[in-house]
């Protein structure tokens, strides 16, 4: 029996089909097909019903695919062990960030490729999503590292943040809107008006929703996007007013007029965010520290 043989038993279970699970694992059909009978001949047992749909566990099947995927792990546990003894990280680490975290201010590829030249074995996957989304794909184990929005809200057990971005939300307003207040608007106020905000699920939108919901609001959002900059490219064709996190002058230079929101006033904060300690890898806590040193000010 090889590792080779369970890891093609674990992705033909995993696809149900032995086409995409030899594409999967970079072998050919003929080649993995192979493999599996060689593996069924020494335990005596059909593992798969072969089928004109696909492939599907037989009772057997079923009960060995367990075994393997321990197998599996527990090789992965002694490549890890190996590898911290010997100083050298090997393995994937999943990043995910919000749209707009990837900015000049938060320069992550330069961050990335400096991690990269240190340790070239490591591969590193990238991922856009709503905060929301990003949390419980941490909880999961589907994430390794995030950006994500803060909303106020209480994060799950086993997430621990750092906060990287602290920053006032305001409104933006079109610069030559005349019914709205100059310098700063209520947020009863701005409660009337139509609204241009970023998408559910994430921090700046959560903060101010809660925000409303809080005062017994509700906002009439005409316009959704997934980063501030549009939003503020909408407002500026007097499309709405927009809530974005305070943009820098060069932003609010874009044909818009910042408005500062009171009564009350609104925090947006983006925070570095991991999962358990105890389940993070090697490359994980090392490319997270990382970070923390690169984004926290």
């Amino acid at each position: 029996m090889e590792l080779r043989q369970l890891e093609y038993l674990v992705a033909i279970a995993e696809e149900g089909n032995f086409t995409r699970a030899a594409a999967r694992v970079h072998v050919t059909q003929p080649g993995l097909s192979a493999q599996i009978a060689v593996l069924e001949r020494e335990l005596g047992q059909t593992l798969f019903h072969r089928g004109r749909h696909g492939a599907a566990l037989t009772e057997t099947g079923h009960a060995v695919l367990a075994h393997a995927r321990d197998a599996l792990a527990a090789t992965r546990r002694i490549r890890t062990t190996a590898d911290e003894y010997a100083g050298l990280l090997r393995g994937e680490v999943r990043l995910g960030f919000v749209s707009g975290a990837a900015n000049s201010e938060f320069d992550i590829p330069r961050i990335l490729a400096a991690f990269r030249h240190d340790h070239p074995q490591v591969r590193v996957s990238l991922s856009e999503d709503g905060s929301e989304a990003m949390t419980a794909a941490l909880v999961s184990g589907d994430l390794d590292i995030a950006i994500i929005g803060l909303t106020g809200a209480e994060l799950p057990p086993g997430v621990s943040t750092d906060i990287v971005l602290d920053t006032a939300v305001v409104a933006a307003v079109a610069a030559d809107d005349t019914h709205l207040p100059q310098r700063q608007i209520t947020l009863e106020r701005l409660a009337r008006e139509p609204l241009i905000c970023l998408s559910p699920g994430t921090g700046i939108r959560g903060a101010f929703q809660r925000a409303c919901d809080a005062a017994g609001l509700a906002p009439d959002i005409a316009y959704e996007a997934a980063a501030p900059p549009l939003l503020i490219r909408l407002a500026a064709h007097g499309l709405g007013v927009a809530i974005v996190p305070e943009p820098s002058t060069d932003e609010a230079a874009t044909g818009v007029r910042i408005l500062r929101i009171v009564k009350p006033s609104l925090r947006g904060q983006l925070a570095l965010a991991a999962g358990r300690s105890q389940d993070q890898t090697p490359a994980t806590k090392v490319l997270l520290g990382q970070l923390r040193i690169a984004l926290k000010r």
